[in-house]
């Protein structure tokens, strides 16, 4: 019932974890504790009286279901809960009751429903949640969090921390990192990317997400949106600039690519087309992704005889593959195969009349006649290969959800001290992308699976000090001292110093880390502002 209701529900395991993702759990084996929950968030109440903040209704969703999937749950989307709503007979705006709420978990099937509201005080926000818990029947004590509207996002975060954490009172991410993971977004843009997912005129979702990407132009959602807005209005070039803006290695990388691909395709650009299709096809080989690869390779005149074979074989009930599979066999010169094919296109579809006369003029019977005797001009044209549209979403989400599994397994496998290293290598993934939670998850389940992994503390340091907590920044460095020499840990205290005003100890650690490695560029760029600020540059 669970992925009837909702085709993408496993998008946030891919959410968790982007193509670098990984079933961790706390004992860094691989458990399913977290990923196993489906949370179902549902918009605050609105209880302002204000008309004008309605908008925050459906951010507070959004912002909640972006930490939980950060920290390795399965929320369900917008979009899922849209759609359930619908196959529900419901509103898209229906508020439930608490009790009610309760009701519309078990029959989605989510393990637990978020319910909240929020209310301004002065010049804040005050947003309050209480979490269901579906299989005891059980609603958990409310959590509250407040702050400036101007630090709307953080207010939020910080009510995902607390409701995680009685999600699992084990979980070892630091409140600060929740409370970092949006510090990049400014609350207008964020503003204008809800308006611009709730807008019923087309034309102004596009004026909102084009004012979004305007005013945080890393913000990854934001240009998907907008993707999804220029390839529905078929303006394919602005859709595969935006798409191309995705970070593709997060939680909508492999979609984006996929889109990209065929607003390529669609816009001519078959080259750019064949790589967009053969990025995601070495990840997620599903036939849709492997039949447009293929059609991008024959648009150039080359053969793609072998990727139609794949396709094929991969969906051999798809009547389109089989179409394409004998249009390049009989291009090719392999007109026997190419009727065999054509014939496994009829079977499957036999009202196909491309197909049809296309099988009349390969067996060379009279060409088609037009209704005034004369011959059908377009039974002579060259057909081209059929695109896949869309890709089918479920079998798109589980096999990315597949894949996390097998990642999962492979680590329980490795030795403590190898599973740290893996772990470790994922974790530096999202901390290079600016994606803090992500990290920390994953450091910690590496410090887990071995306590003395200098390179896992000297990553929490980094996670820490981003996150803005100096004091914990500095024990993670120096843990990480203390079980090896390291130049990220200290480069961590040498900027941290830095900014303290502590002159002559960053630049003893500076010093350190580029006695370590003297090419660092990274050290280098530290002691030039060091002996700027202490005049020993000049």
């Amino acid at each position: 019932m669970l992925c009837a209701l909702f085709p993408a529900a496993y998008a946030h395991g891919q959410a968790a974890g982007g193509r670098e993702g990984v079933a961790a759990g706390g004992d860094g084996t691989g458990t399913a504790f977290a990923g196993s929950r489906v949370l179902l968030v549902l918009p605050f109440d609105n209880r302002t009286g204000q008309p004008s903040l309605e908008w925050i209704r459906e951010a507070a969703a959004e912002i909640l279901s972006m930490r939980f999937a950060s920290a390795g749950f399965l929320p369900t989307s917008r979009a899922d809960r849209i759609y359930a709503l619908d196959h529900l007979g419901l509103p898209q705006g229906f508020q439930p009751s608490r009790a009610s709420s309760l009701k519309l978990a078990q029959t989605l099937d989510a393990d637990s429903i978020v319910v909240g509201s929020f209310t301004t005080d002065g010049s804040g926000i005050v947003a309050e949640a209480t979490l269901v818990d579906v299989p005891d029947l059980r609603m958990l004590p409310e959590v509250i969090a407040r702050g400036e509207m101007k630090g709307l996002i953080a207010v939020f975060s910080d009510l995902a921390w607390k409701l995680t954490k009685q999600l699992d009172p084990k979980f070892s991410v630091a409140e600060g990192t929740f409370a970092a993971a949006g510090n990049g977004i400014p609350v207008a843009a964020f503003e204008q990317y809800i308006r611009g997912i709730t807008e019923p005129d087309q034309a102004e979702r596009l004026r909102h997400l084009q004012n979004a990407v305007k005013l945080s132009p890393g913000f990854g959602p934001a240009w998907m949106a907008l993707g999804r807005e220029d390839y529905d209005g078929q303006q394919y070039q602005e859709a595969a600039a935006a798409f191309a803006k995705v970070d593709h290695n997060g939680p909508d990388g492999l979609e984006a690519d996929f889109y990209r691909g065929l607003s390529l395709l669609f816009s001519g650009d078959y080259a750019h087309a064949e790589q967009a299709f053969a990025e995601v096809a070495l990840v997620l080989p599903l036939a849709e992704v492997v039949n447009n690869e293929g059609v991008a390779v024959s648009r150039q005149g080359h053969d793609g005889t072998s990727l139609f074979i794949q396709t094929a074989a991969a969906d051999p009930n798809a009547a389109d593959y089989h179409f394409n599979l004998a249009l390049s066999l009989k291009r090719h010169g392999y007109l026997p195969g190419a009727l065999n094919e054509l014939a496994q296109c009829l079977k499957l579809r036999p009202n196909d009349s491309e197909a049809q006369s296309l099988e009349e003029a390969w067996k060379g019977k009279p060409a088609a006649r037009g209704a005034e005797g004369t011959a059908d001009p377009n039974a002579s044209a060259e057909p081209l290969e059929r695109i896949a549209r869309s890709f089918d979403e479920a079998a798109f989400r589980q096999a990315a959800a597949m894949l996390d599994e097998m990642n999962a397994g492979r680590l329980a496998a490795l030795t403590p001290r190898d599973r740290s290293r893996a772990l470790c290598t994922q974790a530096k993934g999202f901390l290079d992308r600016g994606l803090l939670l992500e990290a920390e998850r994953l450091y910690q389940d590496a410090v887990t699976a071995d306590g003395k992994s200098a390179q896992a503390h000297t990553g929490l340091a980094e996670v820490r000090e981003r996150s803005g907590d100096g004091d914990a920044a500095r024990k993670e460095a120096h843990a990480a001292l203390e079980l090896g020499p390291s130049v990220d840990a200290y480069l961590v205290l040498a900027q941290l110093d830095l900014a303290a005003g502590s002159l002559n100890e960053a630049g003893t650690e500076a010093g350190d880390a580029l006695k370590l490695e003297p090419a660092n560029r990274a050290a280098q760029e530290l002691m030039r502002q060091i002996e700027a600020r202490t005049g020993r540059g000049r």
